[in-house]
């Protein structure tokens, strides 16, 4: 009776597939890299989408310990308890999240860009910057990388990677949207925000945010569309789990 006991249980795990597991192990950083408007005037905008996203990853599995928080404006926005948004913030607070768990690493970033990368307090995260932090940290294991940016695909190809799912607000040459002073998250936070929890798994929200995007863009008849880019690699689907 044991030994069929046995036999079944371990029949079961050897069957699970490799993506099946939580996030409770993962690391996290969430970063909201600018607290001004298009217009240079203050806005909420970018912590908006910080907070907010970081509260939806953990209701698909992310341990709250386990998510580090950077704003541009901590004191303004103290929920979350963010660290002042520095690029040796983003470094640290990656790298200590990681040294804690074994599972992989998800980085989140909302803030104006440009062709050469990414604002991030006063500094600017050019695509090898944010490779160098990610493979840093997070050396053999799985990612998940998104930046919410005008520009942002020029992402891409420094972090795709086989056991990586990279999603970018924008293609390469192309502006996003929704970050000025009255709006609560810009174009790509607000569709991440509503298609994280009930997507299922990290490609498919990627795919539901693009067509969430073009309709917003549709809708505002925007003259040149955004064009998030996703690269979902070949291992991603068995390494990084999926949620209900």
């Amino acid at each position: 009776m044991k030994k069929t006991v046995l036999f079944a249980l371990c029949s079961i795990l050897v069957a699970a597939p490799a993506g099946a597991g939580g996030f409770d192990d993962w690391a996290a950083v969430v970063v909201a890299g600018d607290s001004y408007a298009h217009s240079g005037k203050r806005s909420a905008v970018f912590d908006n989408g910080r907070s907010e996203i970081a509260r939806e990853l953990t209701v698909i599995g992310f341990r709250t310990d386990n998510i580090r928080q950077l704003s541009d404006r901590p004191h303004k926005y103290p929920d979350g308890a963010p660290a002042k948004s520095t690029l040796r913030n983003l470094a640290r607070g990656l790298q200590s999240v990681a040294d804690k768990t074994r599972g992989g690493c998800l980085v989140y970033l909302t803030s104006h860009g440009d062709d050469k990368g990414i604002g991030v307090g006063d500094d600017l995260l050019s695509p090898r910057g944010l490779a160098g932090i990610v493979d840093g940290a997070c050396s053999r294991r799985p990612a998940v990388v998104i930046v919410s940016a005008c520009y942002s695909g020029v992402f891409v190809d420094k972090l795709k990677r086989s056991d990586r799912i990279v999603l970018t607000a924008a293609a390469k040459d192309r502006s996003s949207f929704g970050c000025g002073e009255t709006d609560k998250y810009t174009y790509f936070d607000t569709c991440a925000v509503e298609n994280l929890p009930g997507a299922g798994d990290f490609a498919t929200f990627g795919k539901r945010a693009i067509a969430c995007v073009a309709a917003r863009e549709k809708k505002e008849q925007v003259d040149l569309p955004s064009n998030p880019q996703l690269a979902v690699g070949e291992r991603a689907a068995a390494v990084i789990p999926r949620w209900k």
